[in-house]
């Protein structure tokens, strides 16, 4: 048990799905994973635990915001032993032919802040995916025939953002989409030499306002999961 999560010695697996949201999370377990078990209700950031394939894993939810992110992936990482940890969730488009629906695989997350960025000083560290797992899960994906991106993304510390000429800069950069927590976990994942990638799914998208229902987001976020947890195993 650790200060955030209240799971058990050997209720969290080695592999690790975070969710932001912990409804997600559940979502996720009851869909994909066999046996699932709740082991983490601490502050209601919901947390699960069974097998997919054969294979333990631990579906917990992270919050929303690298801050809270930090919390759940430095315990799972130094109380628990979480030896892979990969982002689900969803980000906003930034470029013209990135789609809602889409899956944006993340090889690097730029960021203006996090956490760790008091660590660094002057260095401008470049947080990116572990190439294992990046690697594995454009091999899933292009197996499923999902409409795939893979490159940067941008961890905003913010999601009520009033700067327009930066998202001018992050398309102008060729930034696929936008979300709030991967540079954070390759940042710790480098530093405790653990695995990390983020899969996300484009809900919505900054150029031309669309956006998903929230009632189909559920069923959309399918191919994400799956491709997460072929990449985790392969």
């Amino acid at each position: 048990m650790s200060v955030h999560i209240g799971a058990k010695p050997g209720e969290i697996a080695e592999t690790v799905l975070m969710p932001g949201d912990p409804y997600r999370a559940r979502w996720a377990a009851e869909t994909f994973l066999k046996g699932a078990k709740l082991v983490n209700e601490v502050r209601g950031m919901l947390g699960y635990t069974g097998t997919w394939r054969g294979h333990p894993v631990t579906i917990q939810g992270s919050g929303m915001g690298m801050p809270s992110l930090s919390i759940y992936a430095n315990e799972l990482m130094a109380e628990y032993g979480a030896q892979t940890l990969i982002r689900i969730g969803s980000c906003g488009g930034m470029q013209p032919h990135v789609g809602i629906r889409d899956v944006i695989i993340a090889m690097t997350a730029s960021t203006i802040t996090s956490p760790s960025s008091g660590i660094f000083r002057e260095v401008n560290f470049a947080p990116a995916a572990d190439w294992s797992l990046l690697r594995a899960a454009v091999a899933s994906a292009e197996k499923k025939g999902a409409k795939t991106h893979v490159g940067g993304i941008y961890s905003s510390d913010v999601f009520y953002a009033e700067r327009p000429d930066l998202d001018e800069q992050m398309v102008r950069h060729g930034i696929l989409g936008v979300e709030m927590e991967a540079a954070e976990l390759y940042t710790l994942a480098a530093r405790h030499k653990r695995r990390a990638l983020a899969v996300l799914t484009v809900s919505d998208h900054l150029q031309t306002g669309e956006a998903l229902p929230s009632e189909d987001r559920e069923r959309t976020f399918g191919d994400m999961v799956e491709i997460a947890l072929e990449a985790a195993f392969t």
